[in-house]
């Protein structure tokens, strides 16, 4: 490890990296440390032994207006590491049989939602007309209203803009669950609204859907990792951070639980608010725009991983519609690369699930198999060979207007302090793309104090 560097950056994670990335490339010496054994933060993946797949701890999903992202992983040499649709396509079950697709037309953005939306057979053609309208309002409040739009919740902007019950749960509760990952009548509209604006109301390409061909590891923290050795950085895992040291009203060192303290001229935080939390000095935490931090809530993820002796669907992407099951992916169909040991291998994911995810994981993995038993009978003859119940109880921060409010910036009270994560203050809500976004902000901040000397 060095003695002293420009930079040291706290946490290995999208957004650790990716400020690594670009600190590394303008020529910072610099260090990264991550206390796990792994890089990888909460989106990383590991080898399952016993059915011989890498294995996601959570579904992530990307999409054409992550420009940053998509900026970060060409950076690093992966991004043809993505398989691209560039239609949005979901097959949506509404119990047994009955399917509809939600897929965007080949037309210029928005229009090719608007006509994707037109076909939806879940709704009546009434109700389609009604979420098109209820589209657009939002998006003139996104534009000449955003303080209003972000004092409410989604729940809300459905009973102001008179959409029914029906809408709400087979088109924009699942849209907003899958986004903002809280449930709609905690979840901050101006969030989901920002959302709708890159995704659908811009390029028809950045509604694309991008799944990655590798596990998330291989994705971007191998190539990151390199990318910042080859230029003189240090990447340590298993460097666990115990407190920042302070001086003269500065951050003069970090020290670590194994007793090292290490010196720079710039530190960037890049871990979730309660472990900023215990990095701070009592003065610093309490002053300024971290005493917010201790507002923010979390919400969590429930990811279930299961493999059957046979295949029950060839749709690489299925939306469940009123069930505590949100979304299933076929990993065969989405890396139908791979060899199988067992050819079906799907993977559910619960967002928002607070009140799931206490649950024991035996009762956890038969709720999921009843709900894929209900919405596919022909998974009813399939044998279970093996399952995985993943839990990320603090996934994301909980995107109420209350707690979008409080997010702080990259930049703190202290000059050479600055902080990165999905849950700063990026405009969006906790995405992969937000955490780049921050990563990104906070190399750019680093390098402006540099530049003025």
């Amino acid at each position: 490890m060095v003695d002293a560097c420009d930079a040291i950056i706290i946490g290995g994670g999208f957004a650790g990296l990716s400020a690594g990335v670009a600190l590394a490339e303008r020529g910072f010496r610099l260090a990264l440390l991550e206390a796990k054994p792994a890089l990888g933060g909460r989106a990383y993946s590991f080898p399952d032994a016993e059915s011989g797949d890498v294995v996601d701890n959570g579904q992530h999903v990307l999409m054409g207006c992550y420009h940053e992202t998509l900026d970060f992983l060409a950076k690093i040499g992966t991004r043809e590491r993505l398989i691209v649709h560039r239609n949005l396509e979901i097959e949506m079950l509404d119990g047994p049989g009955r399917a509809a697709c939600l897929k965007t037309a080949s037309l210029p953005g928005p229009f090719h939602l608007t006509a994707g939306l037109m076909r939806y057979k879940h709704l009546t053609v009434a109700e389609r007309l009604a979420a098109i309208g209820a589209g657009v309002r939002m998006m003139y409040m996104r534009r000449f209203a955003l303080a209003r739009l972000k004092r409410m919740t989604v729940a809300e902007f459905m009973d102001v803009t008179g959409q029914g019950s029906q809408a709400r749960r087979a088109f924009w509760y699942p849209l907003a669950v899958a986004t903002l990952n809280e449930q709609p009548e905690l979840a901050s509209v101006a969030l989901l609204a920002e959302v709708m604006k890159r995704a659908f109301f811009s390029r028809r390409d950045d509604s694309a859907f991008l799944y990655s061909k590798v596990g998330l590891s291989e994705l971007y923290c191998t190539a990151a990792r390199e990318f910042i050795e080859r230029r003189g950085g240090v990447v340590a895992c298993r460097a666990i951070a115990d407190n920042l040291e302070m001086n003269d009203n500065m951050v003069s060192a970090v020290r670590l639980r194994d007793g090292a303290k290490l010196r720079a001229t710039n530190f960037i935080a890049a871990v979730p608010p309660a472990q900023l939390l215990r990095l701070l000095p009592e003065s610093v935490a309490a002053g300024g725009t971290c005493c917010e931090i201790d507002r923010l809530k979390s919400s969590p993820i429930i990811c279930v991983h299961i493999w059957l002796d046979r295949e029950v669907t060839s749709s690489p992407f299925v939306g469940f519609v009123g069930t505590a099951t949100q979304w299933l992916f076929n990993k065969r169909r989405i890396f139908s690369q791979y060899g199988a040991h067992h050819p079906g291998y799907l993977s559910f994911v619960i967002s928002g699930a607070r009140e799931l995810a206490e649950l024991p994981n035996d009762d956890l993995l038969r709720m999921v198999m009843n709900d894929l038993r209900t919405m596919i009978p022909a998974a009813g003859e399939a044998q279970m060979i093996r399952a995985l119940v993943l839990k990320e109880k603090h996934a994301t921060f909980a995107p109420d207007p209350a707690s979008d409010v409080a997010r702080p910036p990259a930049l703190t009270p202290v000059a050479n302090l600055f902080l990165a994560g999905d849950w700063i203050q990026t405009g969006l809500p906790a995405t992969i793309e937000s955490a780049v976004v921050s990563g990104r902000a906070a190399a750019a901040a680093v390098a402006e104090r540099a530049a003025r000397g």
